[in-house]
């Protein structure tokens, strides 16, 4: 169970401090929720009612800076997750978003810039499916990653790229 002050990811949300664990009246029923405020969204408020497992599933501790560093480390050796089929790959990659498993989203995010380098050099752009997964999917990491090691969001892909130089120099 997650306690007020803590910082938790939620689902496509993002990064989200817990800024409160309340009790509201819902239908005659008293229901306790999670108000989750986004750190980068501040007029949002979310709640999360504690006793919806498949909602508060979705909220997962952020990585350590340690964690965050590890994962950069890995990601020339994450697999790409290209899928031919526009229609499974579109539900496959909208499912990896849902669960924000980390090292699948780099796995999207890479498998969508290799095939937009592909379709640049025929002259053609992403498919609108395809770009909006990659914006999900980075914007996820991202923020995470720039909570985390407390820099821009506008800072974190050259981050990710200066490291990854580093880590194949060595």
């Amino acid at each position: 169970m997650f306690k007020v002050n803590d910082t938790v990811l939620y689902g496509a949300h993002s990064v989200c401090k817990i800024a409160d664990i309340t009790v509201k009246e819902l239908g005659g029923e008293s229901v306790e929720y999670y108000v989750l405020k986004p750190i980068y969204d501040t007029k949002s408020t979310l709640f999360v009612p504690l006793h919806n497992e498949k909602l508060t599933s979705r909220m997962r501790p952020v990585l350590s800076p340690s964690e965050v560093m590890d994962l950069i480390k890995s990601i020339p050796k994450e697999e790409s997750l290209w899928i031919d089929n526009d229609k499974v790959r579109k539900e496959k990659y909208k499912e990896i978003i849902a669960e924000g498993d980390r090292a699948q989203l780099v796995g999207i995010i890479k498998a969508i810039y290799q095939h937009q380098e592909s379709l640049k050099e025929k002259g053609k752009k992403l498919h609108i499916a395809d770009d909006n997964a990659l914006k999900d999917a980075e914007k996820m990491l991202y923020d995470e990653f720039a909570y985390v090691l407390d820099i821009d969001r506008e800072e974190v892909l050259s981050f990710i790229t200066t490291k990854i130089d580093s880590v194949k120099g060595q």
